[in-house]
This record gives structure tokens, C-alpha cells and sequence, in this order.
């Protein structure tokens, strides 16, 4: 008895502010991530047990967030900004080149990246600045905050990174959205952007510009800049209904299809189980974002509103340009698709964002209606 009373007790610290719908969504991504990582990474056993070891230690981050208070987690928000503006210097200083790009920052112990730090860093340190000046948000707050958004994002553009500089742009501006940003600001600003086109074209690397002239056109260049567009859609719909059944892939397992681990595992696992992989598939991400979207409606504090709807959104935003990119809808972004793809910065950063809506949705005022 006594060791039953310990395991259940065990059992109560360990589930304590976890919120078991969001936590079972996720849990049931990552098991189709590391199923699909095997065949994609050529059942690499290695691999697979790097992307468990992160997965540990992104489950003991999420439940560590968990169980801190939303307020409390507002003041980690300037040191968290500042740690992460100064390890993306250091990126630009010391950082590790791989395929031409200086995104990673060797610790010794291990290699990390710190833009996916700012995921997090950025939501929440605008969430705390907004909250401060709550019931009197300003023109000049806004502007405040546009600075704050630019610092981290142009250091991201020139590692260069393009596509991860532009979504954590846009978790920013899902803030600034949120806190009450004006339609007709936003209109002024997406008309600007669209005349400044040719100007920020002319500030596009090479290979950037390719990837949007080949999403415009793509019989431009099948076997350069259009072959992992190509070879995507060719993994996807070769998978038909029902898939070609898992590990068997060919288009996987013959090597045309680049990059199948990270940002093209949406293209192995449509090919290996269809059209009903892919709709199962799309059901718990729904899930999983509607849950979200419901602990924001009933967080109770403005920074706790502000904090979970940038998470909730950058999911969503995450995963929808991910299966846009490789199903052909949008230009080609090194974006991988949450909890599925390969890399342990990236499942830990995702696994903070599910802590913080655990820890909003557990830490929730009741008032009194």
C-alpha cells in the first residue's frame, strides 16, 4: 500500500497544471514525429534516440513552466530578450556554418539555435511591455515594441534566415495584433510592404529570390532552385489514399526527396500513409490549436491574453506555412513542422510555448459574474 500511496503521489506531482487535452495532442505529434523520423532519417537508430533525449528534457521544461505562475514568468521576459539578442550576436560572431548559413552557436556541450529562443523570448517580452502600460496603450507603445520586433529579426535575416526571421516577425506583430493594433494601421503597413517590394527584392540573397521566381513558375528550374518543391509534391501524391505503408517510401528512401527529416517530413509521411495520414494528421494539430485558442479566451490578465494567443497563433502559423511549403502552396522557408520535424532546439522551444498555455490555463483567476 505504501508504495501505491508513493506512485500516486508521484503520479499527482508529475500531471500537476498539465493540461491533459493539450499534452495529449502533443504527445500523439511527437509519437507520429519519431515514427516518421525512423523511415525519414533512414532508420537511423541514432537519430531517433537524439530526438528522444530532447524530447525528455523538453517534457521536464514544459512542466517546470507549467507550475510557474503567469506573472511570474513576466519577469523572466527582459533577461529572456536580452539573452536571446546577445547569443543571436554571438551567433553573428562565432557562429557555426552549415549549407552556406551561420544559425547555430557551439556551447561545447551542445550546438543550439538561438532564433528559436526568441520564439518565446519575443512574445514574452512584448506581452510584459504591454501589460504595463495596460488601459493606456499608446502610438508610442506600439512603436516601442516595432523596435523591438526589428532587433531580433534583422539579426535572424542575415545568418541569412529569411523564413524563420519573417514568422517570428510575425509572432510579434500577433502581439501587437492582439494588444490592440489598428485595422487601419495594419492595412497602411501591408500597403507599404507591397510598395517597398522592389526595394526589399533588391535586398533578397540569390537563392531567395529563385525560390519566389520558382514558386511563381514551377517548370523554371525542376532539377535547381524548383527540385525540393518538385520532389515534394511528387512524395505527396505518389502516396495516394492510403499511403505506400511505412518505411516504404520510395521517393524517401531513394533519395530525391532533400531535407526529408527536417523541413520536408511532411512530404515522407504523406507518402508513406496517404491522404488518411494526412487528414488524421491534420485533425491534432486542429486539436491541439483549438485547445489553445480556448485557454487564451479564458486567460484573465492581459499579459496572460497577449502570451498565450502569440503562442497559440505561431503553432498554427508554424504548421500551416510548413504544409503550405512542401504541398507546393507557398515559396520554399526553411520552416520545420512543429513537434514532427527533426531538432532538438526546436522541440524544446515548442515544448516551453505548451508550458506557458498550461500554466495559463491552471493559473486562471475565477471572477464572479
Amino acid at each position: 500500500m505504501r508504495w501505491v500511496e508513493f506512485v500516486g503521489r508521484v503520479w499527482e506531482v508529475l500531471t500537476r497544471r498539465v493540461d491533459s487535452f493539450l499534452f495529449g495532442c502533443a504527445l500523439a505529434l511527437v509519437g507520429v514525429g519519431i515514427v516518421t523520423l525512423f523511415s525519414a532519417a533512414d532508420q537511423s537508430a541514432a537519430r531517433v534516440t537524439n530526438q528522444l533525449m530532447s524530447f525528455g528534457f523538453a517534457l521536464a521544461l514544459m512542466w517546470v513552466v507549467a507550475n510557474i505562475p503567469p506573472q511570474t514568468l513576466a519577469r523572466a521576459a527582459v533577461p529572456l530578450y536580452v539573452l536571446g539578442v546577445l547569443l543571436l550576436i554571438g551567433v553573428a560572431l562565432f557562429g557555426v556554418v552549415v549549407n552556406g548559413s551561420r544559425r547555430w552557436l557551439n556551447l561545447g556541450v551542445a550546438r543550439i539555435q538561438p532564433s528559436e529562443l526568441m520564439k518565446i523570448a519575443l512574445p514574452l517580452m512584448l506581452a510584459w511591455y504591454f501589460q504595463k502600460f495596460e488601459g493606456r496603450i499608446g502610438w508610442k507603445d506600439f512603436a516601442i515594441a516595432a523596435v523591438l520586433i526589428v532587433v531580433p529579426v534583422y539579426l535572424i535575416k542575415r545568418q541569412p534566415d529569411l523564413g524563420t526571421s519573417l514568422l517570428i516577425a510575425a509572432s510579434g506583430f500577433y502581439v501587437l495584433f492582439l494588444a490592440g493594433l489598428s485595422w487601419k494601421v495594419i492595412v497602411g503597413l501591408a500597403a507599404g510592404g507591397a510598395a517597398a517590394g522592389p526595394f526589399l527584392w533588391s535586398h533578397l540573397h540569390d537563392y531567395q529570390r529563385e525560390r519566389i521566381l520558382t514558386f511563381l513558375d514551377p517548370g523554371r528550374d525542376p532539377l535547381g532552385a524548383g527540385y525540393h518543391s518538385t520532389q515534394a509534391s511528387i512524395a505527396i501524391g505518389s502516396g495516394g489514399v492510403i499511403g505506400k505503408g511505412w518505411l516504404n517510401g520510395t521517393q524517401t528512401h531513394l533519395d530525391f526527396l532533400p531535407e526529408r527529416h527536417t523541413d520536408f517530413i511532411f512530404a515522407v509521411f504523406g507518402e508513406e500513409f496517404g491522404l488518411i495520414g494526412n487528414g488524421l494528421l491534420l485533425v491534432l494539430y486542429i486539436l491541439l490549436i483549438g485547445r489553445a485558442m480556448v485557454i487564451t479566451a479564458n486567460a484573465s490578465t492581459l499579459f496572460a491574453r497577449l502570451l498565450a494567443g502569440a503562442v497559440t497563433l505561431m503553432f498554427f502559423t508554424y504548421a500551416f506555412v510548413n504544409m503550405g511549403m512542401v504541398s507546393g502552396i507557398l515559396p520554399v522557408v526553411g520552416v520545420p513542422l512543429p513537434l514532427l520535424s527533426y531538432g532538438g532546439t526546436a522541440l524544446v522551444s515548442l515544448f516551453i510555448g505548451l508550458g506557458i498555455l498550461m500554466s495559463v490555463q491552471a493559473h486562471r483567476k475565477l471572477v464572479n459574474t
